[in-house]
């Protein structure tokens, strides 16, 4: 379960530089009615995220799909980018994708997500896959993304130079999109399926950023075997206490929401997220995304951080304790007390680090996790800590709801849509047109 601490990031928990314990508790209050409306909208059911950790309808469609992606694949490449693709990234590393170390020692099929469109690595990829057994995900919710359009185009070209028959292209694809509307061109359907393409249906009332527990991010979880029950039972935990209609104290997402709002009008704003856990890496890029794309509107928002610990403790963390107050912290830990590897006795006593013997690397890493709260404490910093036990498919879907969650009722309490995106879709026009003139 989820546990949240925001008592050292208060002036009454670290002194100056803590967020003014009367702005949180005005905070508190604007949030009232934010949480009022997010209960409205759960019974009225006309925000469609919040009916996603009871759906079960959709499950077996992806869990078909990804018994049919598996079938004879060395590799399956997840093209799409953004909101498309960071929701199966960070559910992906709870198998050990992204893992340094690790992703190469993965069973077949290896799933690869293709989110960022470079020439030269697509390119290089595509020579070094084994064609033959690989297969794509296209993922695109409007079907018009540029990135993935091309990406699936010279994927089929390349299928074809490597001798695949006409007939068979569409063995080695899945799509995935928002169903065709009449009377208007809907690209990625009009590329795929003439070869026979099956294709799942993006849920239209979920947007990109918010889809993880939709099947964007449920196939990808489904094709490695992730038990992707447990991930809407999760999500279904931290959306329980607006479904009940608690106020905002007893609310952890509306808390977290409150106390965002509480620094952006205090000056604080910068947002870092540091999770202790290398399965949790990725979620700090998606909810970058998230918080990022939501809440950036009418000259608001905080810019959001991603920090990993323990490592970032020797890159960033000078800056963090000696640079400017302007930030608030969220340091997000796990129960690694006694986990890994056990620290030899003699060898412990070799460095001259007696200490350690007997101890485990998780020991460690425990340590630092409490001791950067602490520090930051201690050093006037606003720090919330956030804790789970385990990193796994339940504890993870409860951290990415508690997250959009907080992220929407930030929004609603700042006047702000927590769901449009106008200045991405001007840059997307731009690049479109650019292109066509052969500007670049």
């Amino acid at each position: 379960m989820l546990q949240q601490s925001l008592d050292l990031a208060l002036v009454s928990g670290v002194g100056e530089g803590g967020i003014p314990d009367d702005a949180f508790a005005k905070a508190v209050a604007d949030l009232a009615p934010a949480l009022a409306r997010l209960k409205g909208e759960a019974e009225a059911k006309s925000l469609p995220l919040l009916g996603l950790p009871a759906e079960t309808a959709d499950l077996a469609p992806v869990r078909a799909a990804a018994e049919r992606l598996r079938q004879s694949a060395s590799n399956v490449l997840v093209l799409g980018t953004g909101g498309s693709s960071l929701g199966g990234q960070t559910l992906a590393q709870l198998t050990g994708y992204g893992t340094a170390g690790l992703s190469a020692f993965l069973p077949e099929p290896r799933v690869h997500f293709i989110d960022n469109l470079d020439p030269l690595t697509f390119e290089a990829l595509l020579k070094a896959l084994p064609l033959k057994t690989t297969k794509f995900v296209s993922i695109s919710k409007s079907g018009g993304t540029g990135e993935t359009l091309l990406q699936s185009i010279a994927a089929i070209t390349a299928l074809r130079g490597a001798g695949i028959p006409e007939d068979r292209l569409g063995w080695h694809f899945q799509g995935l999109s928002e169903p065709a509307k009449p009377g208007k061109l809907h690209a990625l359907r009009a590329l795929l399926e003439p070869l026979g393409v099956p294709f799942l249906e993006h849920h239209t009332g979920v947007g990109g950023r918010y889809s993880v527990l939709t099947n964007c991010g449920l196939l990808p979880a489904a094709l490695l075997g992730l038990d992707i029950v447990a991930l809407r039972q999760g999500a279904a935990k931290a959306l329980a206490p607006v479904l009940a209609g608690k106020g905002v104290k007893e609310t952890p997402a509306a808390l977290g929401a409150a106390l965002n709002l509480a620094a952006m009008r205090t000056g604080k704003n910068i947002a870092v997220l540091m999770p202790y856990a290398d399965k949790l890496a990725l979620l700090t890029r998606w909810w970058m995304q998230l918080w990022a794309e939501s809440l950036g509107k009418d000259g608001q928002g905080t810019q959001p951080v991603g920090a990993l610990g323990p490592v970032d403790q020797h890159s960033q963390q000078q800056l963090y304790l000696a640079g400017p107050k302007d930030k608030l912290f969220t340091v997000l830990t796990v129960a690694n007390k006694g986990k890994g590897p056990a620290i030899d006795a003699a060898l412990a006593k070799q460095i001259g680090e007696q200490d350690f013997a007997g101890k485990t690397i998780g020991d460690l890493v425990a340590a630092q996790g409490l001791a950067m709260v602490d520090t930051f404490a201690r050093n006037g910093r606003a720090v919330r800590k956030l804790h789970v036990d385990e990193v796994d498919e339940a504890s993870h879907g409860e951290i990415l709801m508690h997250f959009m969650l907080e992220t929407v009722l930030t929004g609603y309490a700042m006047g702000v849509d927590p769901f449009d995106q106008p200045a991405v879709e001007e840059a997307k026009l731009l690049a479109k047109r650019y292109l066509a003139e052969g500007r670049g």
